[in-house]
């Protein structure tokens, strides 16, 4: 059976050398101050959707919200093998919170229409919050399983999947539609395809009021995009009280530079005196147990 699927993926800063300007004064994301890369667990989950539809058949949209710049993504899901792409922005849409995020790509999901999976990654190494994909799955009123990191089996009406716990993993079983949030641990995701690299390298993104439209057949649903489609606020049909900085209840009030430095440093000889003298000092500090 083929499955129609929807991977939302997220382009974030790097924040491997984050620094104090990393935000601005309205507590919102300064994008300027950080290089961009894809979300890494975005990632696992687009290669969960991929290799889903390459085992059963069916349709890959990726889906993002963010500004122009998102659209670099969109590209790299195509050119991994998605066969859909969509990109929300509109400044309506800045300094939303995870609630008004959620809100905003729940909308386009209703959008883009009928789908079997919602693929989401665990969680974005910007925010760390693992909070978006539960709150879509809330808002759709579908079943939702969090961290998950294997799909064992997948049939016409549920999927069994095992579950990341902090104490080790469990097996559960959901009916479709069902959203999922993929962890690091999945999978891993593949290269660019060359031959799509090369037919795609031109694509442009364009405002679309149209439906996506998946074709009735496999040849038609394998068929390269034209463009990618970028919505706005008024193509979801959202209310704008409800996104951005306007539908965030959350806010970031500073941030402060936490800067790790060694105060003392002691040398300690690999002998057997040495080391228990070490093993008594740090249970006497209570760094062990």
């Amino acid at each position: 059976m083929p499955y129609n699927i929807i991977v939302t993926v997220k382009q974030v800063p790097d924040t491997k050398n984050i620094t104090g300007q990393a935000m601005k004064e309205d507590g919102t994301v300064n994008r300027a101050a950080l290089p961009a890369i894809f979300n890494p667990e975005d990632l696992n989950a687009l290669e969960e959707a991929l290799t889903i539809k390459e085992k059963y058949g069916g349709h890959v949209t990726a889906l993002t919200m963010g500004p122009p710049s998102a659209e670099t993504v969109l590209k790299e899901c195509l050119f991994r093998g998605a066969d859909e792409a969509v990109l929300l922005s509109d400044r309506k849409f800045a300094g939303a919170d995870t609630l008004a995020t959620s809100y905003a790509l729940a909308c386009a999901i209703g959008r883009i229409g009928s789908y079997d999976l919602i693929l989401c990654g665990r969680q974005a190494i910007d925010g760390d919050t693992a909070q978006v994909g539960p709150q879509i799955a809330e808002k759709l009123d579908i079943n939702q399983v969090t961290c998950a990191t294997e799909i064992t089996e997948l049939t016409a009406e549920d999927v069994t999947a095992v579950r990341s716990l902090e104490n080790g993993h469990e097996t559960v079983q959901a009916g479709l539609p069902v959203l999922m949030t993929i962890s690091s641990q999945a999978n891993e995701p593949r290269s660019f395809s060359a031959k799509r690299v090369m037919a795609l390298k031109s694509l442009e993104c364009l405002h679309c009021q149209a439906e996506l439209e998946r074709g009735p057949d496999d040849e038609a649903v394998c068929a390269l995009p034209s463009h990618i489609r970028r919505w706005d606020i008024e193509v979801i049909g959202a209310d704008p009280e409800r996104c951005g900085l306007s539908g965030s209840p959350t806010k970031v009030k500073k941030i402060e530079n936490v800067v790790l430095k060694a105060t003392d440093m002691k040398k300690v000889h690999d002998t057997p005196e040495d080391i228990a003298c070490l093993v008594k000092e740090l249970i006497d500090d209570n760094i062990l147990g």
